[in-house]
């Protein structure tokens, strides 16, 4: 089947689903109108994107005689015109193939964002923290929730670790391409002699796992509970209401504290546990992918070194596009828009290219 019979297939069920959900017996049935309804939804981008591709190709159609017209102003004109159209059609097809790539069903999931301070000491665990600060200013940016669900101070305000929930409408699809060592070269606030160093941090994004998608038995968890504690190890509860669960078959350990309630701070840690255990899955579904395949696509290796943040410059470098802005003191304020936008179409440019 040739990707134009795909397309006329998909503009005809788009039609069906129309009419199906003017229907009076779909109208009545609330599960089968949000399902019909979801799956037109889906597939509106491209049926649209379509529509205007035919268009543009019958006006190309019929420019073409125009370039034969006796009057040379008016071949001129036609030529013109004949070449923009043409680029707009390559645009628009180039478009089309983007929306026929398979969708990931995990990018319309919140996610936990998971930052840790790597090498570097308390200047690490400071520029966690800076980190922290710009993804929730980008959620706010794009409406969305932010839940923190454990974190780990230092004596100086900056972040060991942070565990943050992110709920919103295609937060994955938006962040999953953040996962990975994050560098940053500037004067830290504990350096007297001036000198810039160079400390790491790490950022792990991982899909919220439904109870369904990872099923834990109960009989696989150690669950210990202990008192809350705030930086330099002090208590600040009086009951046992910090929860650390243990998953023996694997030996994750997720904690939780930030909650007064253990109930609360069990519930939180289940998600998170869960997140993890289902990141795993798709890491062994990732390494059985060929090693071409994973150069071309990106292999979403937390190892990997993505970006540079280097502050006596302004200057911030993602290594996987070759792309560096000065405007570093912007995007830490949660303007990654760009950053973003330019990563998503790398990795669909790649994928595009792997399909051949």
């Amino acid at each position: 089947m040739s990707i134009f019979e795909k397309l006329d297939e998909v503009e005809n069920r788009y039609e069906e689903l129309g009419q199906l959900l003017a229907d009076p017996k779909v109208l009545a049935n609330p599960k089968e109108l949000q399902k019909l309804a979801r799956e037109r939804a889906e597939i509106s981008k491209l049926v649209e994107t379509y529509r205007v591709y035919k268009k543009v190709s019958e006006e190309i159609q019929e420019s073409r005689p125009l370039l034969w017209e006796a009057d040379e102003e008016m071949r001129e004109l036609a030529k013109s015109e004949l070449q923009s159209l043409k680029e707009r059609q390559a645009g628009l097809e180039q478009e089309i193939r983007v929306l026929l790539l398979p969708k990931d069903p995990r990018d319309e999931k919140n996610i936990f964002l998971e930052i840790r301070a790597g090498t570097g000491g308390e200047e690490a665990a400071l520029f966690a923290a800076d980190l922290f600060r710009m993804y929730a200013k980008y959620a706010e940016i794009n409406r969305w929730r932010v839940e923190v669900m454990s974190q780990n101070f230092t004596g100086l305000g900056g972040f060991k670790e942070v565990i943050a929930l992110i709920e919103g409408k295609g937060v994955y699809s938006r962040l999953k391409y953040e996962s990975g060592v994050h560098r940053v070269q500037r004067v830290p606030v504990t350096e007297a002699s001036g000198r810039i160093h160079t400390s790491t941090v790490t950022v792990a994004v991982l899909p919220e796992a439904d109870e369904v998608e990872v099923e834990v038995n109960p009989n696989d968890l150690r669950i210990d509970v202990f008192r809350s504690s705030g930086p330099g190890g002090q208590s600040v509860n009086t009951t046992d209401s910090a929860v650390r669960i243990t998953h023996l078959p694997t030996g994750m350990v997720v904690t939780c504290q930030d909650e007064k309630s253990q109930h609360k701070n069990k519930a939180k840690a289940m998600k998170v546990l869960r997140a993890r255990l289902l990141d795993q899955l798709m890491e062994a579904q990732r390494s059985e992918i060929s090693e071409e395949r994973k150069s071309q696509v990106g292999s979403g290796d937390r190892s990997e070194r993505v970006r540079t943040y280097n502050f006596p410059q302004n200057r911030i470098t993602d290594h996987r596009l070759g792309l560096t802005l000065y405007r570093l003191d912007t995007i830490l304020e949660g303007d990654l828009g760009e950053l973003i936008d330019t990563l998503n179409a790398h990795f669909q440019a790649e994928a595009l290219k792997s399909r051949g």
